[in-house]
């Protein structure tokens, strides 16, 4: 564990993006070197020599966890975008929004039968974004090796909905209840 206090970096922020809620912003704790250093060394750390190959992320923010990791574990990082931001031929996967849904994309030859994948994001919630991820790394032909996240909201169940489709490691860095 890091002996930098990485929840005192979160901040919460009541009533956004609407009444009732209470968004964990976690940009201070990547906008602190210790606490983003902390972050991705913890993370990187877990994983080290479990056979990972690549690291995908999901846009915006899996993107900026991701690659750091993916440097420290000297692998590349594929980053999972939403829609007509990816140049070449892809494969899309759609999930599920608390009002809605959305997709997203990946590369078709970004990853091989022969890649073993984290899948690696700032944040949990409900688990959606992260599934649809696997599920676009299975399109490829790869094998999802495990998940990561800074912050985990524990309350609103993300690992039993990773969980029904998913039996692979799940590592948070802060778990709120």
């Amino acid at each position: 564990m890091s002996s930098v206090d990485l929840e005192s970096f979160i901040i919460d922020i009541p009533d956004y993006p609407e009444p009732g809620v209470i968004f964990k912003d976690i940009t201070p704790l990547i906008a602190s070197p210790q606490g983003l250093a902390a972050s991705i060394d913890e993370i990187a750390d877990h994983f080290m020599g479990k056979g990972i190959t690549a690291v995908v992320g999901s846009e915006a923010r899996g993107f900026l966890v991701g690659a750091p990791i993916a440097y420290r574990l000297g692998v590349g990082f594929v980053p999972a975008r939403k829609p007509g931001k990816l140049p070449r031929d892809v494969y899309s996967q759609e999930y599920a929004l608390e009002y809605g849904t959305d997709v997203l994309e990946m590369h078709k030859d970004a990853l091989g039968p022969d890649d073993r994948v984290l899948i690696v994001d700032d944040l949990v919630a409900t688990g959606g974004t992260c599934v649809a991820t696997a599920q676009l790394v299975e399109q490829t032909g790869a094998e999802v090796a495990g998940f990561a996240f800074i912050l985990e909201l524990a309350y609103l169940n993300p690992r039993e909905i990773i969980g029904q489709e998913y039996d692979q490691e799940i590592f948070t860095l802060i778990k709120v209840d």
